[in-house]
């Protein structure tokens, strides 16, 4: 999912602030873009987040600003004479180099105070990590509901659809049936131009019986209807509590995946069974729905 948290924290050298930026990713994948000076911080951030979050790729962005001091007895002489020399060697190999601003040599580790130690941010870093983990989780829950809320706004329309086919099943049965006993009757006078009288009962019976199985398997739907309408039970238990601001534990992206699947073969065999042109166009409408839901799904942990 698409996720934003920020958050910032203070100490006595400056501030430290703290980005999180997730998109969906089928596994956990961390990247760290901070300065040298905090990768001393990228283990203990990488276990919280690892701890925190099951999936997506996360850019971690860290960042400091030193407090700037206006009292010149706080200036560590040391760090500022260190400074000086490395700018000197490197105007040695690039003469045009342009010097430092007075910002910039303030902000330069350990010239407004003391030398700082590797657990100088570390409290700051975890702090705003938290705080911005937060806001992820958080922007992430919201995400989560909206496509949630899209997937039953489509499980909607399905339902709609396989209640109509429901409905109009018994009209579509009685039109195939007169259909069948036209091409029977065809068929016969095809097969017996001296009529019925030229057919023996059992030559009659056993055509009638082949061509009653071929009907039953070409026109019972029920089975897959039923399915159909199971299966949306089932997706309004899973997406459900999403809408409603309860996450689901576990991973409720791949249940609906597996889920879309048999509803999508529910769908074909339906198509397959058509015995018309409105259970056709039915099924064609089902299986666009599912395929929307299903991309909507990936979406979600």
């Amino acid at each position: 999912m698409t996720a934003f948290g920020a958050a910032r924290a203070d100490t006595e050298q400056g501030s430290l602030s703290l980005e999180l930026r997730g998109v969906n990713s089928r596994f956990l994948d961390l990247h760290f873009r901070m300065p040298d000076e905090l990768r001393h911080i990228e283990a203990p951030l990488r276990d919280l987040l690892t701890r925190s979050i099951a999936r997506g790729k996360i850019e971690v962005r860290a960042g400091i600003q030193r407090r700037v001091r206006n009292d010149p007895d706080a200036l560590n002489m040391a760090a500022l004479e260190q400074a000086a020399a490395l700018f000197r060697k490197v105007q040695a190999v690039v003469p045009d180099a342009a010097p430092p601003r007075l910002s910039e040599l303030l902000a330069w580790p350990g010239v407004q105070g003391t030398e700082e130690s590797e657990d100088t941010w570390r409290d700051a870093a975890m702090t705003a990590a938290r705080e911005a983990l937060a806001q992820l989780h958080a922007a992430r829950e919201r995400e989560g509901e909206r496509l949630a809320g899209m997937i039953l706004d489509r499980a909607l329309q399905v339902e709609d659809i396989v209640k109509q086919v429901d409905v109009r099943m018994p009209q579509l049965v009685a039109d195939y049936r007169d259909k069948l006993a036209r091409k029977l009757r065809d068929s016969v006078e095809t097969a017996f131009p001296a009529g019925f009288q030229a057919i023996t009962g059992a030559e009659l019976s056993e055509r009638l019986a082949h061509e009653a199985t071929l009907f039953g398997l070409r026109i019972d739907v029920a089975e897959e209807l039923s399915r159909l309408h199971s299966h949306l039970a089932e997706l309004r238990q899973l997406v459900g509590g999403k809408a409603g601001g309860k996450a689901d534990k576990g991973s409720a992206g791949k249940r609906l995946d597996f889920l879309f699947q048999e509803m999508n073969r529910e769908a074909n065999t339906l198509g397959s069974k058509a015995g018309g042109l409105e259970v056709t166009r039915a099924a064609m409408d089902l299986k666009l729905l599912i395929e929307q839901m299903r991309e909507q799904a990936q979406n979600i942990e």
